[in-house]
């Protein structure tokens, strides 16, 4: 079953109008391969596919018969000179375009010899966004929590722990193993689940050394590599490196609010979950609209913190970007508005210039109010990316 969606196929359609060369990237199983089969005009090919692989060993005979075509080539780094295909297709066949994809930035791998820079767009597909659940059927929020946002995971009626626990193999054997030299098998895994039960949470690459019995170097490696794949998140702190602020220390978000709950071990949620699984939510949103653009968070050091600072080149000002799962009745806004005042006070002192937003999930309408000298509008994350997105 083909689920459309028409955020992303207009992303991609965008991008086909700058370059004729789009790389589609995200983890694994994110839902690449159904996108690309949805696209209109569409020539699908499966670089898994040995004959496909054949087809395209020799890649000008491949791409003069596909002049005028619009093609998916899925999986494309299966393919012995992935490279030299997208290239000759950028410099010599501006009427085919060509949609490629792969579980990882295109330079993240050793397969790539060229990232053909300026000769491409990127497109990173996210986990479902939240106004794409009810073209799956389901707008049950706590449901897009519990099982992420993975198409076939949240399609389904029960929690899927074997497809958990499946992908975590599959990811090591098609992802890591394949693309990466990476050793230690028990170590990365040990790694990759800490940092999924330890999502949100700031990094210290030394906390990790003793659990996964590797050094700092290699932590630091292991790192990298699941950013380039997209397992993890890397979020720096603002900083303008004032004495008062963190400055170093990065947090690290899992990719998936399933994966984060599996990790920890949870088949249900709590009501003190719904806050933290909010702020994933959130940053994923962030994620599918911003694209690469940077997401800092903010933190001095008598702990004020801000969930999530945006730069606003254009105006050269900071969005200051608090979540909060519930703020739709004056009860819930006076339980927690202190703290949150509190926290964009700090960040206004050092950076008074930009807006200051708490993102809720049941606003329908934004609204604003007055705390001292600082108003602070409350909205939903539809009205949060019209905000972040508009020209």
């Amino acid at each position: 079953m083909i689920i459309e969606r028409p955020y992303w196929k207009n992303l991609i359609e965008a991008a086909w109008q700058q370059k004729n060369i789009i790389w589609l990237m995200g983890v694994r199983r994110v839902g690449k391969t159904s996108l690309c089969q949805s696209m209109d005009n569409i020539k699908y090919f499966d670089c898994e596919s040995p004959r496909v692989r054949k087809l395209c060993a020799d890649p000008e005979d491949f791409l003069d018969g596909q002049k005028g075509n619009r093609i998916v080539l899925d999986e494309i780094h299966m393919l012995d000179q992935p490279s030299t295909i997208l290239k000759l297709a950028a410099d010599h066949y501006p009427t085919i375009k060509i949609l490629a994809t792969g579980s990882s930035t295109l330079g993240a791998s050793t397969k790539f010899s060229d990232t053909l820079t300026g000769r491409k767009r990127e497109v990173w597909l996210t986990p479902i966004l939240l106004a794409e659940m009810q073209n799956f059927g389901n707008e049950n929020i706590r449901h897009r929590f519990l099982y992420g946002g993975f198409p076939t995971f949240f399609l389904q009626d029960e929690l899927p722990e074997v497809d958990f626990r499946e992908w975590i193999d599959a990811y090591w054997a098609k992802d890591i193993q394949e693309f990466f030299t990476v050793s230690k098998r028990a170590a990365f895994q040990k790694f990759v689940e800490l940092l999924l039960t330890n999502s949100g949470g700031m990094f210290e690459a030394s906390k990790y050394t003793g659990p996964c019995e590797v050094s700092r170097p290699t932590i630091e490696s292991y790192l990298n590599v699941l950013a380039e794949t997209f397992v993890v998140h890397i979020i720096r702190p603002y900083s303008t490196y004032k004495t008062s602020e963190i400055v170093k220390a990065p947090k690290i978000y899992g990719m998936d609010t399933g994966f984060v709950n599996y990790a920890k071990g949870r088949a249900e949620l709590r009501a003190e979950d719904l806050g933290f699984m909010w702020e994933h939510c959130v940053l994923n949103e962030m994620h599918g609209h911003l694209q690469k653009q940077p997401i800092n968070y903010w933190r001095n050091k008598s702990n004020h913190e801000i969930d999530f600072v945006v730069h606003n080149r254009t105006k050269n000002s900071l969005t200051a970007i608090e979540c909060k799962f519930n703020s739709d009745s004056d009860d819930s806004l006076a339980s927690g508005i202190s703290s949150i005042s509190k926290n964009f006070e700090a960040f206004r002192e050092l950076y008074p210039d930009g807006e200051n937003l708490v993102v809720s999930y049941n606003i329908d309408t934004p609204f604003t109010r007055k705390y001292k000298n600082l108003m602070i509008t409350f909205m939903n994350t539809r009205d949060l990316v019209k905000k972040l997105t508009a020209k």
